[in-house]
């Protein structure tokens, strides 16, 4: 699955997406939060305050327990506001 980071998620991790293949038992979004924060201290630090983290699957936007099995893409990013 492809997994993109936007905004400061990008520059903490320093690529804006890469290619994994986490294990069967990663199902949900926040399992693979998890499982990524485990790759690195880049992920580690990226994912330290995840209450100000945004998920999309597919891009759809989702929450922190829905499915990502047969998700082609999963993106991270900041809280967005507008104006």
């Amino acid at each position: 699955m492809k997994v993109l980071y936007f905004a400061w998620l990008r520059q903490t991790i320093g690529v804006a997406e890469e290619t994994v293949s986490p294990p069967a038992a990663v199902g949900a979004a926040d399992e693979l939060i998890d499982w990524l924060a485990a790759q690195s201290p880049a992920h580690a630090a990226a994912f330290k305050d995840r209450a100000t983290i945004r998920i999309a699957i597919d891009q759809e936007f989702a929450e922190p327990g829905d499915s990502i099995r047969n998700a082609g893409e999963v993106a991270f990013f900041p809280p967005v506001t507008g104006g």
